[in-house]
């Protein structure tokens, strides 16, 4: 049985090995090694990364590694169950204990803790703090106790629960085991408090950086919310997607209007049954609902790594739970878009719920909310003002959010102001802004004339201008402080000293021209494009489809959800490298041995299929990491170098003569009726065993500088997915490639 026989040494050497095959992952991300080494040093240790950045793996694989059973502090039951078959999909022994167990599979679960068969045990805090269950626990080997979701221990935190708090009993009946705190948003105060309450020892903190760069974030008006919805889901047919919503009500009509469109769809609230619920999340992890329409409620135990896009019809509480929300989106990695619709509206809700929720924290939850409603108004760079919250420093502007895509064009705004505050002041100071924006454009509408409002000097002053180009100018006159609302006047907008000065033209004031939202964002370029929205007659997108119709139908027949086969980001990689042999497959990120021996073979028929090369199938394979075998424990087995027939030898010598001959990759796989992709897995695989390519067709001595330099910045040894997103796409995988081994001999290491 796996993992029955003596474990791996917790060294970070077995930790890369169990990386590649069980993961099937060749290095690290940034910060994980550093996390893994900490771990297995017996410290106490609190990780900050953000969703999909990759900290499950923190303590996943150090579990792996060192003896004994990790239990891993869960909120939800939804999240165990997707972890627990991810884990079991990769060949790691994992499970969980919860109420939707019965007595008989517990006690077979308790077995395996106690005979040692189980490398991670999944459990509420609930259920952790039982009678009979730390009792239990005693009896194990616990390698650690890794609490998933930690800023839920804080009352400063934006999902704070009770029961989290109980969770420092822990230090006292384990004094040895170390505790890992985990979680993807938590400000300076949360953090601090996450190590109060758990009464960690000296723990050493690993920020990672909060940034998404994948994640397309727009924020367009609140005006016929429903109408952009439907605009965006033509756009984005077949992708997996969240829509949250602040009341069922909602939930339920917008669900409906969707269906109506054909597109299947359900919607997610407490107000369902614990069966219904159940049934619908259940839909969407199979990939059988495209949408989910949901109050927060949903979301937070799901581990789906394929959902494309996450949109808030309302605006959020807060900046941390509009972040993890958005964090649903793209976890993969592959591009992901977050669209916030914002009325001030939403703010004057929000606030009177707030108010009654808990007045206790009233004050730090409506500043929270004020956070959350400069960001939507925010007329610069969107992700930073998100890293400036969580603490972190963008240098530059992201380049992927509307902001940056349209930048804001200034003009003098001192007249428009001045009608403005006029209309203000004439009004006595009792308009709100919906109602000032009608006085301006002259509607003839119940609040405007009987308030009189009709009879004033600048009564239809503005009506040159439409609702939104105004709705857009007057926040902007808020958020420079020549206006204030006054909440407890019915939100009437009152003058300020500055906007006195204005108004007596005594001050000059800059506007940014209001831009409508475009119909349809600008695509990113270059193959991750390709991937997220491809073209009807890319061959990469159709063989795209082509495996995730396979994955579909191999996910079904298991009953698991789809991405446990293999990730959207997998799939778009072997579409772009097209692989048809062992060694090709298992260089593709997030193929593990096991996922290799359980669906290898399959993808391969189908990318060959789709115009793979079949003499390509037997190319050189020795040139796998040492792998573990399943059976052994984990004990190191010698790469071993499999026959090269006559065909595939000559496939490959045809490739390198050509080459020689000055041919480019593209000239030869015209010539040789190959795809591109084969011809350069050729040259690649020429390269790794010593013969000589001219570089310099491929890489300048610019370019290796750029990749170098982008290696150093990124750390340790990045996936070619992570240098390809940090180089802004202007290199390929193949020139990738061909640039690691570049460095691998300058270091002696080929």
């Amino acid at each position: 049985m796996l993992f029955a026989a003596e474990p791996l040494a917790p060294t970070i050497e077995s930790a890369r090995k169990v990386l590649k095959q069980y993961y099937g992952y060749d290095a690290f991300r940034p910060m994980q090694e550093d996390i893994i080494r900490n771990i297995m040093g017996g410290q106490d240790t609190v990780v900050l990364m953000p969703t999909g950045g990759g900290k499950s793996i923190c303590f996943q694989v150090p579990a792996v590694v060192q003896e004994g059973v990790c239990i891993v502090v869960s909120p939800l039951i939804a999240l165990m169950k997707d972890q627990v078959e991810a884990l079991k999909a990769n060949g790691i022994p994992a499970a969980y204990i919860n109420s939707s167990i019965g007595s008989s599979e517990a006690n077979n679960i308790a077995a395996d803790c106690l005979n040692g068969h189980l490398k991670l045990l999944y459990v509420s805090p609930e259920k952790l703090l039982s009678d009979g269950f730390l009792s239990f626990i005693r009896r194990l080997r616990v390698s650690m106790f890794a609490i998933d979701e930690a800023h839920c221990i804080s009352s400063w935190g934006h999902d704070f629960r009770p029961e989290y708090t109980q969770l420092r009993v822990l230090r006292d009946q384990f004094p040895q085991v170390p505790i890992i705190a985990l979680t993807a948003t938590a400000d300076r105060l949360t953090r601090r408090d996450i190590q109060q309450q758990l009464r960690l020892n000296k723990p050493k903190v690993f920020l990672s950086s909060f940034d998404r760069p994948n994640l397309n974030l727009i924020v367009r008006p609140g005006q016929d919310r429903v109408g952009g919805i439907l605009e965006f889901l033509e756009r984005h047919q077949g992708e997996s997607g969240i829509i949250y919503c602040l009341s069922r009500k909602q939930c339920e009509t917008l669900a409906q209007k969707i269906q109506a469109k054909g597109i299947k769809a359900g919607y997610y609230h407490a107000g369902l049954t614990p069966n219904q619920r159940g049934a619908v999340q259940e839909g969407f992890l199979k990939d059988d609902l495209q949408v989910i329409v949901a109050t927060i409620a949903f979301g937070m135990g799901i581990d789906k790594s394929n959902v494309r896009w996450v949109i808030h019809y309302n605006l959020p509480k807060n900046i941390e739970g509009y972040y993890q929300e958005i964090g649903r989106a793209g976890r993969d990695g592959a591009p992901g878009t977050a669209v916030l619709f914002y009325s001030f509206a939403d703010v004057m809700s929000l606030r009177d719920m707030l108010t009654k929720e808990n007045p206790q924290l009233n004050q730090l939850n409506l500043t929270k909310l004020e956070r959350m409603q400069q960001f939507a108004e925010a007329a610069g760079c969107r992700r930073r003002i998100l890293l400036n919250y969580f603490g972190e420093t963008l240098p530059q502007d992201c380049g992927n959010c509307d902001i940056c895509r349209n930048p804001p064009t200034t003009f003098d705004g001192t007249e428009l102001a001045q009608k403005a505050l006029s209309a203000v002041v004439r009004g006595r100071e009792r308009l709100s802004i919906s109602l000032l924006i009608d006085v301006l454009r002259g509607m003839r509408n119940q609040a405007v004339l009987s308030g009189g409002f009709d009879q004033i000097k600048t009564y239809g002053a503005g009506r040159d201008l439409p609702y939104l180009d105004w709705y857009s100018y007057v926040h902007q006159m808020l958020n420079d402080g020549l206006l204030f609302i006054a909440y407890e006047e019915g939100y009437a907008l009152k003058i300020t000293d500055l906007g006195r000065e204005v108004l007596q033209g005594q001050r000059p004031v800059s506007m940014k021209k209001f831009q409508p939202a475009e119909k349809a964002e600008k695509k990113p370029r270059g193959r991750k494009a390709a991937a997220a929205a491809p073209a009807p007659a890319s061959r990469e997108a159709q063989l795209f489809e082509a495996l995730r119709a396979l994955r579909k139908r191999i996910a079904d027949e298991q009953g698991v959800p789809p991405y446990v086969i293999f990730t959207d980001s997998t799939l778009q990689e072997m579409a772009a490298e097209r692989p048809v042999n062992r060694v090709a497959m298992l260089g593709i990120s997030g193929v593990g041995m096991k996922k290799f021996e359980n669906y290898g073979e399959a993808f391969i028929r189908e990318v060959l299929a789709h115009g793979g090369n079949p003499a390509a199938q037997t190319e050189f394979d020795d040139d796998l990491p040492p792998r573990l075998d399943p059976d052994d424990a984990g004990a190191p087995r010698a790469a071993v170098k499999k026959e090269v027939n006559t065909e595939a030898g000559s496939t490959v010598d045809a490739t390198y003569q050509l080459h020689r001959m000055g041919l480019s990759p593209e000239a030869i796989a015209e010539r040789r009726g190959l795809a591109l992709s084969t011809v350069q897995s050729h040259l690649t695989t020429l390269y790794t065993k010593g013969f000589d390519l001219r570089l310099e067709d491929f890489l300048s001595t610019q370019d290796l500088a750029n990749i170098q330099t982008a290696v150093a910045q990124l750390g340790g040894q990045p996936l070619l997915r992570d240098l390809f997103d940090h180089l802004r796409e202007d290199y390929d995988y193949f020139r990738l490639r061909l640039a690691q081994h570049y460095f691998r001999r300058l270091r002696g290491e080929a």
